[in-house]
């Protein structure tokens, strides 16, 4: 790490220009490409995507997006004369928009059911030329534009659909922004330098702006999701602020016992540096555990992600000592610059509150203890009630055309319109078309099915499917339970005798189906992810205690933060205050991506605490003081990374995107409670009540295990004289002087504060 640290220092600004040219040219590259999302939840060899093969298969003008056109009447009815025409000229308008490739209205007899039954509810369904993630944002809103100009007093239109919902997204990086500047904010507060606060703002910039670009490229690669960029580009922000803090930190540490500019950073990345890309290890190592799971929509999101991370830790080890040295002494503030030229370097003991607080644990550990374990166990209680499954349109918020126009769809013909159920069909022979032609009344007749369509067959006639409408919502547990049902009691019976072949797709089996492979691979992910994390840990610190603890500790951080996001998203507690729209289930993606998100990032926090309390105790062997030492000179800076980080996570609330407002809520509650009640609270007190049996590790497993620094012990301070620094006046004793010297010092230092 320091050759890598010298290099960078010394062509500083080739290796500032190195990194602006791959800003640059992946930003052009990404530009000239676009972009290339999927959000393919099919699984192959599920229920539902045998049903998409079919249909893919036999029916092969059904690839493009399909959007729906809702009015609704409050003084006439919709097949009022002026309504019909009004309506009728505006579909034919919508008709004639490009990259349409048909409506069908409900006033021509194959619209047949479309209109409600009180007559005041209407919808034409709109069939476009293209999958939604392939229409240009432009199209998309001329449709809307169009439908959206026909309305008048007493005429209400919305729309709903894939494609209209691409015309809701936030066209600014509000979210982003804002991070930043707050970020920025408590940078200046801790540093007391615009130049040091802003280092870690432009090292993280520059990194993920670059993976952002390379995420671009990367979904003409392979399958990645659309809220992969944003998701990146949230881990990005949040790490990679933290880690250039920490090198920052250490630098400016270094400056003020006298270092010159380029060896203080050149020491800050040998140290540091290297805790640094040891945390970022870690969180790459617990994002790539998805790929275990052989989902190919997980896989795209892995390897987003984890290239994120090693960006953010690439820059902040080249393109910030780098910068350092650019900036000189000014990572310092004024005040301080002063002090060491006056002064000259000084120790510097952990003081005021961390020194008290760690004193304080240290006293009453068992108290601490038990009411940080309780915090935790309250948050955690909402997490039993987890319902996997997906938000849909019936989940925006209530300002949002898709929103409204879901809810007039459900008003007006039942809430099971907006996520019907299709059954696909595979028949050979006269025997399995009979079959087939019976199987609408065994549908009409099974408990929990509101409507059937007709069958309708391809060109071919040997691929046919219907529409089932259930009684009830799309995201229900019942609609759940009847999408079982007929896969286990209607169709085996259709298909009893006969070689037809049958299975259940649709927006709510795909759902379910994704979310039963998620769930029944996620105990082999988690002991895959815990496994790996305690690995690295007994290899870092040769203890058995300290990786059974942090995965205790992660497994903890996990349940609080989906107890508070079931509490938010899933029962609805401020959803709507918030901007996030109605209460629903929670995404069954989300569990696998905040399990290795926040494994990685609770494991950074470990590292830098533990990191320091074993350095004291392979010191002193005393654990009462190595915890007490750990806890006292890393706490204010966890902190400070903890705020910047829980900034960064909730400014993504904004984002208007309910999947990342999960994440960031989710984000920012997990490394609060990890970094305020775990790392200085329940950890502390667990390791004060536990004593030496921390470190205890089996003589033969310490023979055979290699051996890792993390971070080197501290150099000793230097003695070298500041130019300009005043020296002593001599009017008092030597021996005088420095007995009041070392009793000052050891009032002050964490290691003599009594327990």
């Amino acid at each position: 790490m320091a050759a890598i640290a010298h290099w960078c220092i010394r062509h500083r600004l080739v290796a500032v220009l190195i990194w602006l040219a791959a800003l640059g040219g992946t930003a052009a590259a990404a530009g000239f490409a676009g972009s290339a999302y999927s959000n393919d939840y099919e699984v192959p060899g599920t229920e539902s995507g045998r049903a998409g093969e079919l249909l893919s298969r036999g029916f092969t003008d059904l690839g493009g997006d399909t959007d729906t056109v809702v009015w609704h009447t409050t003084g006439s009815t919709v097949e009022a004369a002026d309504v019909e025409q009004t309506m009728t000229r505006t579909l034919h308008a919508i008709e004639e928009l490009p990259g349409v490739g048909g409506v069908t209205s409900p006033y021509g007899a194959a619209g047949a059911g479309r209109i409600s039954e009180d007559g005041h509810t209407a919808y034409a369904t709109v069939v476009l030329d293209r999958p939604a993630d392939e229409i240009p944002v432009a199209q998309a809103q001329a449709l809307v534009d169009t439908a959206k100009a026909a309305e008048a007093d007493g005429l209400r239109i919305e729309l709903g659909g894939t494609a209209v919902a691409l015309t809701e997204a936030p066209s600014a990086h509000i979210a982003e922004a804002v991070g930043v500047a707050v970020a920025a904010v408590v940078l200046f507060l801790a540093f007391g330098s615009l130049a040091a606060s802003l280092l870690p703002i432009a090292t993280a910039l520059v990194s993920v702006g670059t993976a952002h670009a390379g995420i671009v490229l990367l979904g003409h690669a392979m399958t990645v999701a659309d809220f992969a960029p944003m998701l990146g580009m949230l881990i990005g922000l949040g790490v990679g602020i933290d880690y250039a803090l920490f090198i920052v930190t250490r630098h400016r540490r270094e400056l003020r016992r006298g270092m010159p500019v380029d060896e203080a950073a050149r020491n800050a990345v040998a140290t540091t540096g290297r805790a640094v890309v040891f945390a970022g290890a870690t969180v790459c190592i617990a994002l790539l555990g998805m790929l275990i799971l052989r989902l190919g929509f997980l896989n795209g999101v892995a390897i987003a992600a984890s290239l994120t991370v090693v960006l953010t830790v690439l820059a902040s080890v080249t393109l910030l000592p780098a910068l350092l040295s650019l900036i000189g002494d000014r990572a310092l503030s004024r005040r301080e610059r002063r002090q060491l030229a006056e002064h000259g370097p000084r120790p510097e003991p952990p003081t005021g509150f961390a020194a008290r607080w760690s004193a304080f644990v240290e006293r009453r550990p068992k108290l601490l203890g038990g009411i940080a374990a309780v915090v935790m166990l309250v948050l955690a209680l909402p997490a039993l009630g987890l319902h996997l499954g997906t938000s849909d349109q019936g989940n925006n918020p209530a300002t949002a055309t898709t929103r409204q126009a879901y809810d007039l769809l459900a008003d007006g013909f039942g809430p099971g319109v907006n996520g019907p159920l299709t059954v696909a069909a595979h028949l050979d022979g006269a025997d399995d078309r009979l079959a087939l032609d019976a199987l609408p009344e065994r549908l009409r007749a099974t408990d929990g099915v509101a409507s059937v369509s007709p069958l309708t067959y391809n060109s071919g006639g040997d691929t046919a499917f219907l529409t089932v409408v259930p009684d009830t919502a799309p995201q229900s547990r019942d609609t759940s339970e009847l999408v079982d049902r007929i896969r286990e009691d209607v169709l085996p019976r259709v298909q009893d005798n006969t070689s037809l072949t049958a299975h259940v797709g649709g927006m709510t089996a795909s759902y379910d189906d994704f979310a039963e492979i998620i769930v029944g691979k996620l105990p082999l992910f988690v002991g895959v992810v815990v496994g790996l994390g305690c690995l690295l840990l007994l290899l870092a610190f040769r203890s058995i205690g300290i990786p059974v603890k942090a995965a205790v500790m992660n497994v903890a951080a996990v349940a609080s933060s989906f107890g508070v996001v079931v509490a938010v998203f899933q029962w609805g507690w401020g959803s709507e205050f918030l901007g996030l729209g109605s209460a629903g289930p929670i995404e069954p993606f989300l569990p696998v991506i905040m399990v290795s998100v926040l494994f990685g990032l609770s494991m950074d926090y470990q590292v830098f605490l533990v990191g320091r309390m074993y350095e004291e105790w392979r010191e002193t062997g005393d654990n009462r003081r190595a915890v007490r030492v750990g806890l006292a000179e890393t706490g204010r800076v966890i902190n400070s990374a903890a705020v910047i980080m829980i900034s960064v996570f909730l400014a993504f609330v904004l984002s208007g995107d309910r999947v990342i407002a999960m994440f960031g809520i989710a984000l920012a509650t997990a490394v609060a409670l990890d970094a305020f009640v775990l790392r200085t609270l329940l950890v502390p007190a667990l390791m004060h009540m536990l004593g030496g049996a921390n470190w205890w590790l089996p003589g033969w497993l310490d023979r055979r295990l290699p051996r890792i620094s993390i971070e080197p012990p501290d150099r000793a301070a230097p003695h070298a004289k500041i130019p300009g620094a005043r020296a002593d006046d001599g009017s008092r004793p030597a021996a005088e002087r420095a007995h009041r010297s070392r009793q000052s010092e050891k009032e002050h230092d964490v290691r003599h504060i009594p327990g």
